[in-house]
């Protein structure tokens, strides 16, 4: 079996989803990527999560050619395949319609900074992805879903702001690895929630103070990080 141990990451960042709340039914999925020979595993189309094994999960090259697997992939391979290619550094992918998340993407609202949680994950706005135009929906929607994310990321980078919200459809969030990306779905929707209260209850609240950004940001990431323990070298 290809990448034995990467599934068991991918099945286990997917169950992450379902344990965070994030997901209902067989809605969202995990990918990661093998960059070293190119190869992406990603949750298989509309099977139930509480009986997903790592042997169903597909593994695919980068042009979505199946290398392994008897069921069809995710149908959103196209949107991950996009966002690996334009984004070299990422190694996992997910995407959720986390309730207050898939609210702010319905809404075609960028979730602002207003406090340091989000500062503590997001280094600028959540964007929002530019409404896709019908031509895009009618042909290829899944991979134009994707060039639509990355259109959005042309003036943001998208290390330091692992997540984005497609107009009218969802969240989707990277990382490292796999995990990493499951637990930005999750800030996310923490962050979101905490977003649409603050709005709730001050409809004029101004965003966080650019240098107390930067603070909560740059003391978890970055070469002068200096936030939890140091890791140990081998």
């Amino acid at each position: 079996m290809l990448l034995p141990s990467l599934r068991e990451h991918v099945l286990q960042a997917n169950l992450d989803l379902v344990r965070q709340g994030l997901v209902l039914f067989t809605f969202g999925n995990v990918s990661a990527i093998a960059r070293e020979n190119g190869l992406v595993v990603i949750k298989p189309s509309g099977v139930p999560y509480d009986s997903m094994t790592p042997a169903q999960l597909v593994v695919t090259d980068l042009a979505g050619n199946i290398a392994e697997g008897e069921l069809r992939p995710s149908s959103d391979l196209p949107t991950h395949l996009a966002l690996y290619k334009a984004f070299p550094a990422i190694g996992g992918v997910a995407h959720t319609h986390s309730e207050y998340a898939t609210a702010w993407a319905q809404a075609r609202r960028p979730i602002p900074c207003y406090g340091t949680t989000h500062a503590d994950y997001f280094h600028g706005s959540v964007p929002v992805t530019e409404v896709m135009e019908q031509s895009e929906i009618s042909s290829d929607y899944e991979l134009n879903t994707g060039h639509a994310i990355v259109r959005a990321f042309q003036k943001i980078d998208y290390a330091a702001v692992p997540a984005v919200l497609v107009a009218n459809h969802g969240p989707f969030c990277w990382g490292p690895d796999a995990e990493t990306a499951a637990h930005n779905a999750a800030v996310l929707e923490a962050v979101a929630r905490m977003a649409y209260f603050t709005v709730r209850i001050n409809e004029q609240a101004e965003p966080v103070g650019r240098s107390l950004h930067d603070k909560h940001y740059l003391r978890k990431h970055g070469s002068n990080a200096y936030y939890g323990q140091a890791k140990e070298s081998k």
